[in-house]
């Protein structure tokens, strides 16, 4: 039997550079966006690394990453190389599975996601499956996009969208008036006895980069306006289990905002208490950040359509709260 030479292994393609003019159904889309849906299979930090360096043009000029697209506009698109399809692997079918099973709620406009902790929105800086990549290869005939995002460590609601017009008008509502036509409620255990009642923080909060990217917020006088409303429901092993009302959409908000007050999330590893953590590690199981998108409410056509989305507590965290009596 003469042996045969090994197949030889399929090479990345390699795009042409392409102009490409915005439609007018994708006017208000940001630069970043767009290019992930025109460099299908492109991870996110290439795409950033395009746009950075310049290789990408908007109308001739340099654009930024965030920058809204209008209609008829013409974005230079630079030579990428590509993994050929089927090369990259799909997500494992087990995790298909879980996600699968998140789906709490589905139409023909929205998917949304009961999405579970440790599970990044999207993929990027190592991540290769985040929950958009998984629901893109789960419904592979939907344009779906991502309407919000949640930290990778809280559990809960996600929403996507089937449509651009469902995409459009729900990111208007989370842009006017500070985000206060999406109203968000979370649970939260928060370390330590916090007052009864309501404590509202009103407290701006500023995005820096720590040395090697990773994000870290603060509260600044120079940020953006943030507002938390937090609520005492439970008394749970001397800590405070809460109901968390948003009117602002910051990065890590209700994280920082509970810090501020001397309460912060059980579980978190970046704003928290170690010693804490680590007691309530041993105590009650407790092994990841106790935050859970519990409930969203708006209302689409312009206000006609209301939802009223719910994700049930995450097990892990219901008996973490039963231990602590």
């Amino acid at each position: 039997m003469t042996a045969q030479p090994p197949a030889p292994k399929s090479s990345a393609a390699k795009t042409a550079v392409r102009m490409v003019t915005v439609p007018a159904d994708r006017g208000g889309q940001r630069l970043d966006n767009f290019l992930l849906g025109q460099l299908k299979g492109a991870p996110r930090s290439l795409v950033y690394k395009l746009v950075r360096s310049g290789q990408v043009r908007v109308n001739g000029g340099r654009a930024k990453a965030e920058r809204k697209l209008e209609g008829g506009d013409e974005v230079r698109i630079p030579p990428v190389s590509l993994t050929e399809p089927g090369e990259q692997a799909p997500p494992p079918a087990a995790f298909l599975q879980r996600m699968e099973q998140a789906i709490v709620f589905e139409d023909a406009r929205l998917l949304v996601l009961n999405k579970p902790s440790g599970v990044a929105s999207h993929g990027g800086s190592g991540i290769s499956h985040g929950a958009i990549e998984t629901m893109r290869a789960l419904r592979p005939n939907l344009s779906l996009e991502l309407v919000h995002r949640l930290d990778r460590d809280t559990s809960g609601l996600l929403v996507m969208a089937k449509k651009r017009s469902a995409l459009t008008e729900l990111q208007a509502l989370m842009r006017e008036d500070g985000g206060s036509g999406i109203q968000k409620r979370y649970l939260a255990l928060l370390i330590g006895r916090m007052p009864d009642g309501v404590m509202t923080v009103d407290a701006p909060l500023h995005v820096g980069l720590r040395q090697g990217g990773e994000r870290h917020v603060q509260v600044n006088p120079g940020g953006k306006p943030s507002l938390s409303h937090f609520k005492v429901l439970e008394r749970r092993g001397g800590h405070s289990y809460c109901e968390v009302r948003i009117e602002t959409g910051r990065t890590h908000q209700i994280r920082v905002h509970a810090q501020h007050i001397g309460h912060p999330v059980a579980g978190d590893d970046k704003y928290g208490d170690e010693a804490v953590n680590k007691r309530l590690r041993e105590q009650a199981g407790l092994k990841r950040l106790f935050l859970h998108a519990a409930s969203l409410q708006f209302a689409l056509d312009g206000g006609n359509t209301p939802y009223v989305l719910n994700a049930p507590l995450a097990d892990e965290l219901a008996d973490a709260l039963d231990r602590l009596g």
